[in-house]
């Protein structure tokens, strides 16, 4: 088969899987669900066809395994099989048939590698069915909260419940921690999501870190009033106020390379044509690569959401709701992965920091990580629209074939 040929089949096995799916534009595939079951059916179908043995962990994890040597150490590849909904055909399902067809590859060409090899499709990753995700790799590395097995969805079933329903023992999800001795290291592959690689004229980026988030609650309150009746100096707009934070924020983000900031979401109140707003509930999402400049542009934000607040004679409450840390990749998997990339006669390989957060972030409580972006049409993603051609994701599965056999 020619690399183009590759690239075609990868095509051909996504859109099998693409059909799994709720009725609706795009791709909509929850954990757990029939979709779910239809989409492991043909994964189980493609995993066969290229010699691995499969199976299904209690954690709803699919495995796809290529044995090495006797007590030789594995390395982990993969990505998770969900979508969001009305999602695309790419987005973590692509980072589980790219390494399969890897590996079929590799076996046709008669190469056997010294280590094992095993290729994962989580379930949920989204955490769109249940307020968790990433289970799949935090049981594996040990991290998963067993209370999360109480969440419900939005028709109210836990997920113990739709875990059980799907034929799984969610009690056996502490025996599946692997020992961190016979692990290598894990890779995932993925679409970008976003346009830096389109924009270079690349197909394959390596990604340097998942970025740290932080994610903050601001209320801001003035006082409603008559839009028709109170003079432009007497009002006490929290709107207008929400408006100068949501400018400074955007403001801070531009000043500093890789730090990203979003209020994404505001309520307002009373929310009428004709009266000043007199209450602002709003979000205020913070990611960069690196931790320090994170929290250090949080505090800053906060100190001007404060000075905001007193010149314009507003309420101000704000509240850090949630923190995540950055996820370095391992400089070794970056060194090799570059390699792997160059001795493809390409240009030397785009490093990007990814301000999405993947499976890798929670495998790093097990393993050394790495990570490769395919390029995106347009960057679109989350979006019926995705879309990566399928010579971008022959090169991918060329980049990781000689990732693999540098290994050797």
């Amino acid at each position: 088969m020619t690399d183009t040929d590759w690239g075609a089949l990868a095509q051909h096995w996504l859109e099998r899987l693409a059909a799994c799916s709720e009725p609706g534009p795009g791709v909509t595939r929850l954990p757990f669900t029939p979709e779910h079951r239809a989409a492991l059916a043909v994964l189980v179908a493609l995993m066969e066809q290229a010699g691995l043995a499969v199976h299904l962990d209690d954690a709803g994890t699919l495995i796809g395994r290529l044995d090495g040597p006797t007590g030789a150490p594995t390395l982990i590849l993969g990505s998770h099989q969900d979508s969001v909904r009305e999602g695309g055909g790419y987005d973590g399902i692509m980072g589980v048939v790219l390494p399969v067809l890897t590996l079929m590859k590799l076996q046709q060409a008669g190469v056997a590698l010294p280590f094992a090899v095993e290729v994962m499709a989580f379930a949920d990753e989204e955490g769109v069915r249940f307020p968790t995700a990433l289970m799949g790799p935090r049981a594996l590395a040990g991290t998963f909260d067993m209370a999360a097995l109480d969440m419900r969805d939005r028709d109210g079933v836990s997920l113990r419940r739709a875990m059980e329903e799907f034929g799984l023992n969610p009690d056996t999800l502490p025996g599946l921690r692997r020992d961190p001795a016979q692990v290598l290291g894990w890779v995932e592959i993925h679409l970008e999501q976003g346009p830096i690689l389109e924009a270079a004229g690349q197909n394959i980026g390596i990604v340097t870190s998942i970025c740290g988030i932080e994610r903050h609650m601001v209320t801001l309150t003035g006082k409603a009033a008559h839009a028709g009746t109170v003079p432009m100096h007497l009002r006490r707009d929290a709107l207008a106020g929400a408006a100068e934070l949501t400018l400074a924020a955007e403001s801070q983000a531009r000043e500093f390379d890789g730090l990203l900031a979003t209020v994404g979401a505001l309520q307002v109140r009373p929310g009428v044509v004709n009266a000043v707003p007199g209450e602002v509930a709003m979000t205020l999402e913070i990611r960069a690569p690196d931790d320090t400049q994170r929290e250090k542009a949080g505090v800053t934000l906060c100190r001007i959401a404060h000075g905001i607040a007193k010149q314009r004679g507003l309420g101000l409450e704000i509240t850090r709701t949630y923190a995540q840390a950055a996820t370095p990749c391992s400089p070794q998997i970056i060194d090799r992965l570059v390699k792997a990339v160059e001795a493809g006669n390409r240009p030397a390989a785009t490093r990007i920091a990814s301000g999405a957060t993947h499976d890798t972030s929670a495998m790093a409580g097990l393993c050394s990580v790495g990570m490769l972006f395919i390029a995106c049409r347009d960057g679109i993603s989350h979006h019926p629209d995705e879309h990566v051609e399928p010579a971008a994701m022959a090169a991918g599965i060329l980049t990781l074939e000689r990732f693999l056999r540098q290994l050797q």
